[in-house]
């Protein structure tokens, strides 16, 4: 499953780049290069939308359905 998330990237003082997705709290990057940055940023999104997964599925009671809905 492919989702787009908006990266607001800006120069940090001390040099390089530092992002952020609106998107998702805590979600964040940095580099050397806005690429960089943005491939940080990503990494980020990602772990943060694993834990909340794994929070979520914590304690369902077995007869839980889990199944994958897709956006367009």
């Amino acid at each position: 499953m492919k989702f787009e998330f908006t990266a607001i990237v800006e120069a940090a003082p001390e040099g390089g780049y530092w992002a952020v997705c609106p998107e998702v709290p805590g979600a964040n990057g940095q580099g050397e290069t806005v690429d960089d940055a943005k491939l940080s940023l990503r990494d980020g999104i990602r772990l943060i939308l694993e834990d909340r997964l794994e929070d979520m599925c914590r304690g369902l009671p077995a007869e839980a359905i889990q199944t994958v809905v897709t956006s367009e």
